[in-house]
């Protein structure tokens, strides 16, 4: 599968979306399951559209957006006020790629948390209480984004990623969090090296996937 480029839905979908509608893949009430917030509970809101293409996404059938599965934001308050978490985390899909300032504010007006999710390949748009930068070297992050990171995680997904890891933590600030991830379908490969690099470089931290060996939906 490949990633829809971004040109091409901003033709169809970004630059036609009606007002205050946003194009979701899914939204559902779970509990963060990796990084700073992990074992908090929060409303994820997973925005449809990515041309990223991370190899590993376990996510791929976010990258297309479409007009199909446009929700208002008024609608989406509602399904977050129902589960009755003071936290929403707004995902992927590449966020970002969209206007997020009329779906953030209204969040906030009601009194949440909004987190957000992304490559950092895009230059944010709307008002987030923490912000998470996983970059990727396939579309790298805007140094604007990384600038205002509070949490950087990276994918370890072999050997260079620590050396890309360094590149993206010299850009942040330095009271953002840092966290080394192992992908995930090659955790017994990679795992070694990460706990060896974070015991050398204890600015690190490890964050895992830890709702894939919960269960956690």
């Amino acid at each position: 599968m490949q990633p829809v480029v971004t040109e091409n839905y901003k033709k169809n979908i970004l630059d036609t979306l009606p007002e205050g509608y946003y194009p979701v893949m899914e939204k559902f009430y779970t509990i963060q399951g990796e990084g700073y917030h992990t074992g908090k509970p929060a409303f994820f809101i997973r925005l449809a559209g990515c041309d990223v293409g991370c190899v590993w996404c376990d996510v791929k059938e976010s990258w297309e957006a479409s007009a199909s599965n446009l929700i208002s934001v008024g609608d989406l308050l509602k399904d977050v006020e129902e589960s009755k978490t003071p936290n929403v985390v707004i995902t992927g899909g590449e966020p970002a790629a969209y206007n997020l300032t009329t779906l953030t504010n209204a969040l906030s007006a009601k009194g949440y948390k909004v987190w957000l999710e992304t490559s950092g390949a895009y230059p944010i748009q709307g008002n987030f209480d923490w912000i998470c930068v996983s970059p990727k070297k396939f579309k790298p992050p805007v140094d604007a984004v990384l600038q205002k990171a509070n949490e950087l995680k990276v994918v370890v997904f072999n050997e260079s990623d620590f050396k890309w890891a360094e590149e993206n933590a010299s850009k942040v600030s330095s009271v953002a969090k840092l966290f080394l991830q192992p992908e995930y379908s090659r955790f017994d490969r990679v795992m070694p090296g990460i706990i060896d690099y974070v015991k050398r470089n204890p600015q690190w931290a490890i964050s895992l996937q830890t709702h894939k060996y919960l269960n956690i939906p």
